[in-house]
């Protein structure tokens, strides 16, 4: 069976958050956990020092957060001050911080581990996993509490797997005689050495990987005190371990072979886009011709426009006029009918009558007037002659507008970005 060991100060949401710990939200709207399993979870933290399911949890308890904020305040109280007058007396007072900013930094936040056995597929007993993170927290304080502290650890029965989370804090004391999170220095005087004091300490040379390394074999050594063989081979990155060089250059091959695929269908994206800029610089240039083709341009435009005029605003004009004759004529059959007139009654309703039929030859007639005018309109020379005035007139004004056009085009074609022509090939690193 395998044990895992794993550490972290911060995500991409920042430093990690002791509520997922001791369950401090609404588990319900999480999808990993079950949150009828949660009542059965364990804590402990370093201020109740003691073991609590979480169904017991009651008003006197303290969650992971205020033991936090409250271990803080206590061992980092005169540090923070301290540095906080240094910097005003330096005239930087932009980097005085607050506790909660010292709390949360992902240089001075608690470290967070998780150590879990087996996995979904077989683990151990519930209990001998709590005896033996019992055992194994209690030996880290025994040995190494005067710069590590640890503040609380969460045993997670909620999830596929059951395993442990555990907070801890590096601290030393510094020159000013102040308490000061800082890992690297705690375990230099703690007696831990570089894995390789030959060469330069760095990311994968310093003290941290040698306290990691003794904390996973005292781990090892409590589970087979309590009867459970680990396997002591390590695994990088779920691989057998062969050499850990040979792991790193399986996964930089990996992560190539996924930017090479992401390369190519950025490449196809990009020929896409170079097919369609030719296309829609082809149309432009199309355009542009056909602008510059001004006289040509306005006769096709003036010739659009008379037939349009012949087809609607003949109609329209004559249905005006007769309206306006049908509107007269009844006005006047009101003033003709009206008691008010001298002459004999049947004099007069013989006026409206005919009148009457006046306004229905006029409603008739036109038909006939409209095409009687169309057909004068249509006549070649009749066209040819307005539709040359209206070139004439159109011309200054269009001149204009498509000088403005295409000096418009010009800016806007100086500021696009051109696509430049690309060779295909391999991706280099």
């Amino acid at each position: 069976m395998r044990a895992s060991r794993h550490n972290g100060r911060a995500g991409k949401n920042g430093s990690y958050n002791p509520k997922h710990n001791d369950r401090e939200f609404d588990v319900d709207k999480a999808e990993d956990i079950d949150s009828e399993k949660t009542q059965y979870n364990v804590y402990w933290n370093c201020v109740d020092r003691e073991l609590v399911q979480h169904k017991d949890r009651d008003e006197n308890w303290h969650s992971f957060t205020e033991v936090e904020s409250a271990v803080y305040g206590l061992l980092y109280k005169d540090y923070l001050e301290g540095q906080n007058a240094r910097n005003i007396a330096a005239r930087h007072k932009e980097r005085c911080r607050s506790m909660d900013d010292l709390r949360t930094n992902n240089k001075t936040c608690p470290e967070e581990t998780i150590y879990q056995i087996g996995n979904i597929d077989g683990t151990v007993d519930v209990n001998v996993l709590m005896e033996i993170a019992f055992e194994f927290f209690n030996t880290i304080s025994e040995r190494y509490g005067e710069h590590i502290h640890v503040l609380n650890w969460a045993l997670h029965l909620d999830e596929s797997t059951p395993h442990i989370h555990e907070r801890h804090v590096f601290d030393v004391i510094n020159k000013y005689g102040e308490r000061q999170p800082k890992q690297e220095q705690a375990l230099k005087e703690l007696g831990f050495e570089l894995p390789d004091p030959s060469k330069k300490e760095g990311k994968y040379n310093n003290r941290k990987i040698s306290y990691d390394a003794e904390c996973r074999k005292l781990f090892i050594e409590i589970c087979k005190k309590h009867g459970i063989e680990i396997e002591e081979e390590p695994v990088y990155g779920g691989k057998k371990y062969l050499e850990k060089q040979e792991y790193i250059i399986e996964k930089l091959n990996a992560d190539y072979k996924e930017l090479q695929e992401k390369f190519d269908t950025i490449d196809d994206l990009y020929t896409e886009a170079l097919r369609e800029n030719e296309r829609l610089t082809a149309i432009n240039e199309k355009l542009e011709m056909k602008i510059d083709d001004v006289e040509g341009l306005l006769k096709e435009v003036s010739d659009i426009a008379y037939d349009k005029a012949c087809e609607t605003l003949i109609d329209e004009i004559a249905d005006k006029t007769r309206e306006e004759d049908i509107s007269q004529i009844e006005d006047y059959k009101k003033w003709l009918a009206s008691d008010e007139r001298n002459a004999p009654k049947e004099y007069r309703a013989f006026a409206v009558t005919q009148m009457s039929h006046l306004q229905t030859y006029i409603r008739d007639i036109k038909n006939k007037v409209v095409s009687a005018v169309k057909k004068v309109f249509s006549k070649p020379e009749k066209k040819a002659k307005f539709t040359q005035e209206i070139v004439e007139k159109a011309r200054p004004s269009t001149l204009e507008l498509l000088r403005q056009h295409k000096a418009r085009i010009a800016e806007e074609d100086a500021k696009r970005v051109k696509l430049p022509k690309k060779n295909r090939g391999e991706m280099s690193l």
